[in-house]
């Protein structure tokens, strides 16, 4: 059993219409301006599944600022995950920084059937991921309704990319031990943060904690499987690819490829993305 924890689909018609919303969204804008930078919607995700041997790929969205579009994003992946239950699940996008109003589409969008919130994207969408008066309404409303949170993370140090910012270890600690019952999702290894869990206290800070795979190849070594289980555990990592950045099939190989036991990919493959969506036995595919 395979899970992709970490793709992005858009509605057809933001496809179509890509261009002319640039200037409407900045996450957009700064991750999508280039017309080369691949998008996709479910049917192709769903294609790519079968051709990759993925199971059920969690749908995420962009950290978008525009309300309307994130609505009509989260509408189109509520469709998907109806159009295709056993395959696809999906987080809501919203941005903290819309107070009242982002909590009302995290209850709206439990209620439709997503399972988590994200993927927040701090510093395009305009916020401190470790205010605890921003991000708390948002947290609380998640947390009630059973949903992890999934945010965009950066590394202080290295090469530059596009949608590299700052939320950075510093910063995803705050948010971390600001709410230790919540679920949180790292994206892209946390920006490094598991390298610290070498300290006591920042071990402990991660109980509820896991990260993803994401775009692994454009950050990391092959050996950041095998580096990140032995230093945080095999049940805080997650196979996600960020697709359609990465494709399944490459990221799927650097798993396989780890030097690491059968049971800790079996972890990052499946078992650990189950634990984080709280699939129940009836509902894995």
């Amino acid at each position: 059993m395979i899970i992709d924890s970490h793709t992005h689909v858009f509605p057809p018609e933001v496809i179509r219409r890509r261009e002319e919303l640039l200037d409407r969204d900045v996450t957009l804008s700064a991750m999508f301006s280039d017309p080369r930078s691949r998008m996709a919607d479910a049917e192709e995700l769903v294609a790519t599944m079968d051709g990759a041997a993925v199971d059920l790929s969690v749908m995420v969205g962009i950290g978008w600022n525009d309300p309307g579009l994130a609505r009509e994003a989260n509408d189109y992946i509520i469709d998907a995950v109806r159009r295709f239950p056993l395959r696809l699940r999906g987080f809501c996008a919203v941005n903290p920084a819309w107070g009242a109003a982002a909590v009302a589409e995290v209850e709206r969008c439990a209620d439709a059937g997503l399972s988590g919130v994200g993927e927040l994207h701090p510093d395009t969408q305009g916020f401190d991921l470790g205010d605890r008066s921003v991000m708390a309404p948002v947290v609380e409303a998640a947390t009630a309704a059973g949903m992890p949170i999934l945010t965009h993370t950066s590394e202080p140090v290295g090469h530059t990319y596009a949608g590299k910012g700052s939320t950075t270890p510093v910063v995803l600690c705050r948010f971390i031990e600001a709410f230790p019952e919540a679920t949180i999702v790292c994206a892209h290894w946390g920006g490094g943060l598991p390298f610290y869990a070498l300290m006591p206290e920042v071990k402990e800070a991660l109980k509820r904690v896991y990260f993803d795979s994401a775009a692994s190849p454009f950050l990391y070594r092959e050996e950041v499987f095998e580096a990140v289980v032995g230093l945080v555990g095999e049940d805080k990592v997650m196979f996600g690819t960020d697709y359609p950045l990465i494709s399944q099939k490459r990221l799927l190989r650097q798993v396989v490829d780890a030097s690491i036991s059968d049971d800790a990919k079996e972890g990052i493959l499946y078992r650990n993305a189950a634990r984080m969506l709280g699939l129940p036995q009836a509902e894995q595919p």
